[in-house]
């Protein structure tokens, strides 16, 4: 395989695994693009190469600076914005770790919090509370596994991950 065609594989098959993420497909194209890019790129060049809107390319690459995967930098006597994308794949995991925590467990917490506070007695409303009880408790402990996750340093993580396979 040759390197054009790998690199259009792999931005495609990024673009893909960002659906599973929650993050659209473009967004994740644009971060596969600067990952394997050496050089900071224009949004024009990032529109150019993915062939899509300019508007597009912009949009997207905000969300991508939001969530701290992507980085502005300045080049000498360009007055346009150049961007970059954090190459350290243990910060990538860790960002988006904290970005679907708070874009989606957090808002579920919230509800379950509400919910469980229901009155009624009855066989209904006590099966009710014990559901509601037995998610709330999963997702506490999922929550406070994606904070460890979020604050590990990747020696740590890699080290633990491995017990664990043993």
């Amino acid at each position: 395989m040759k390197l054009e065609e790998g690199k259009a594989k792999f931005i495609q098959s990024w673009g893909t695994l960002g659906s599973a993420w929650g993050v659209n497909r473009t967004m994740a194209q644009i971060h596969a693009l600067l990952l394997i890019t050496p050089e900071a790129l224009s949004a024009q060049e990032i529109m150019d190469d993915l062939k899509i809107s300019l508007g597009n390319a912009n949009m997207n690459l905000r969300a991508l600076v939001d969530w701290g995967l992507v980085y502005k930098q300045l080049k000498a006597g360009e007055r346009k914005d150049f961007f970059i994308a954090e190459k350290d794949m243990w910060d990538v995991v860790r960002k988006i770790a904290a970005q679907r925590k708070k874009k989606e467990l957090e808002p579920v917490l919230k509800i379950l919090n509400e919910v469980a506070e229901v009155e009624g007695s009855g066989i209904e409303a006590e099966e009710f509370k014990k559901i509601i009880t037995e998610i709330q408790s999963f997702s506490q402990r999922a929550d406070k596994s994606l904070d460890t996750l979020i604050k590990a340093d990747s020696n740590w993580f890699l080290s633990t991950f491995m017990k664990m396979m043993k």
